[in-house]
């Protein structure tokens, strides 16, 4: 198999890491908006090179995975199922927009191309899944992290909160995941994949609680439904590279990448 990887920071970094030990792999590309970002990259690995876009890469890939940013996944998915390659997306919040959307899932239709969306770091998805085979009454995810993972959020600054001055737990956003996913881009894409395995931006209610306390980042999700009730909580060791992102996102996204290499759908 050949890859390509857009976006080198920690979740894309990881991955690639993996990758290159995996037997099945054969070539990784290596894309970022930081060049050298991808040089230094692939320099430690066996298997990977750098390029600077992977529009010719696509014809020559069987996988690309997105690593890098909501804009970054936008831009890139139509060109990647358009040419009837398989993505695996990790900025899923990308998706939120209904009309794009449903572009992207005609147009993979059409192609044959996969679009691949893994756990990331909230557990309970294969539950929901199953759930959503059926009826659904609601669905709400409660999202815990420490100040320091929320940096340079527009919104928070409109309304005059100072994540570093906050000294108990306090919740800084409570409402509909379509308002979370677009106003905190970077730290609530598990609310996107909930909302698309479930019911919906607009039914997923999401509340981030910031408390100064905390060490982990957290995500209970509590579903209802004609199946009964479910809770799970996750609570996730931050990356060691990057406090806004939890490690467990990134094995996640090698745990996808081993099943689809392997063929193996155990727990689907």
């Amino acid at each position: 198999m050949r890859l390509a990887i857009v976006g080198c920071g920690s979740i894309g970094g990881e991955l690639a890491e993996a990758a290159d030990n995996m037997d099945e792999v054969k070539r990784i590309y290596l894309m970022d908006l930081n060049g050298k970002a991808a040089d230094a990259l692939a320099s430690k690995l066996k298997k990977a090179i750098a390029v600077r876009s992977i529009d010719q890469e696509l014809y020559h890939c069987d996988l690309v995975i997105e690593a890098a940013s909501q804009a970054a996944a936008k831009a890139i998915i139509p060109k990647v199922v358009g040419r009837g390659v398989d993505i695996m997306i990790m900025s899923v919040g990308a998706l939120v927009d209904d009309d794009y959307r449903k572009n992207v899932y005609d147009t993979a239709r059409n192609t044959g191309a996969r679009i691949l969306v893994p756990s990331g770091a909230v557990c309970g998805t294969d539950g929901l899944s199953s759930a959503a085979a059926g009826s659904i009454d609601s669905v709400e995810l409660i999202t815990t992290k420490h100040p320091s993972s929320i940096v340079d959020v527009p919104y928070l600054k409109e309304k005059g909160i100072d994540v570093n001055k906050i000294a108990k737990p306090t919740v800084i956003y409570e409402g509909p995941a379509r308002e979370a996913v677009k106003l905190f881009p970077k730290n609530v894409n598990v609310a996107a994949a909930v909302s698309i395995m479930g019911i919906g931006f607009d039914r997923t209610k999401v509340k981030i609680i910031l408390d100064p306390k905390t060490k982990s980042n957290s995500h209970e999700l509590i579903v209802k439904g004609e199946f009964g009730d479910m809770i799970s909580r996750t609570n996730n060791v931050p990356s060691p590279s990057n406090p806004s992102t939890s490690h467990l996102a990134a094995l996640s996204a090698i745990a996808a990448l081993k099943r689809i290499i392997r063929n193996d759908w155990v727990g689907i």
